[in-house]
């Protein structure tokens, strides 16, 4: 439902507001834009991105002619009203170069900083069956098949409860991950993605929150 009040939004003197979206299901900022009025009014229309283009000053919808169009979830405005957190689900790369993001370039990383995500890691596994190393546990375990997957599966799931029961939580740390591991693989063999099961969970999310509004209601 549309909740927002295009009056609250201060366009600059150019008649545009700058407009930061977000990947609904993994938080990673996609792209910087901008809209004017109309392109807002398009998005809100459309439930797809569209926004204004400086260089070529004509409107674009994102995913017109590449097919990644960009489904709006949200849109939120600042305390001053001049900027949008616009989330998004994506059916492809945010960024024309084909990169997720447009922001992959790093200017600066702290010592700590690893950038680790779980879609990452999807992508090195998923990786690893497309193109195979003799030394890579992990295209060996594609080799063998979905039994020696589902066996492994069960193995670690085996230790996760031994970990627990144990209330070894360095032990059960260790055995989850492990788990999550295999389980990734599992899921690049049966063809599920993380979005996947991210859509799911936020199934599950939507139908007990009208659970409840029912039973306070």
């Amino acid at each position: 439902k549309a909740t927002m009040n295009i009056e609250n939004i201060k366009f600059d003197e150019k008649g545009l507001v700058p407009a930061i979206v977000q990947d609904y299901y993994t938080k990673e900022v996609l792209t910087l834009a901008y809209m004017n009025r109309e392109s807002l009014e398009i998005t809100l229309k459309e439930k797809k991105t569209c926004f204004y283009s400086r260089s070529r000053q004509e409107l674009w919808l994102k995913g017109e002619t590449s097919g990644n169009y960009q489904h709006v979830v949200s849109i939120k405005y600042d305390c001053d009203g001049d900027a949008l957190l616009i989330e998004v689900t994506k059916d492809g790369p945010a960024c024309h170069t084909g990169e997720e993001s447009c922001f992959y370039n790093s200017l600066f990383e702290s010592e700590d900083y690893s950038g680790f995500t779980a879609e990452k890691l999807y992508k090195l596994i998923e990786e690893r069956k497309t193109n195979p190393s003799e030394k890579s546990y992990t295209s060996y375990l594609f080799e063998k098949g979905i039994d020696k997957i589902l066996k492994k599966v069960g193995e670690e799931a085996t230790e996760v409860i031994i970990g627990a029961k144990n209330n070894d939580n360095e032990e059960l740390k260790y055995e989850i991950a492990d788990l999550y591991y295999h389980t990734l693989v599992l899921m690049i063999e049966q063809g599920l993605t993380i979005q996947d099961i991210k859509e799911e969970l936020a199934k599950r999310h939507v139908i007990d929150y009208k659970v409840k509004q029912e039973k306070m209601g």
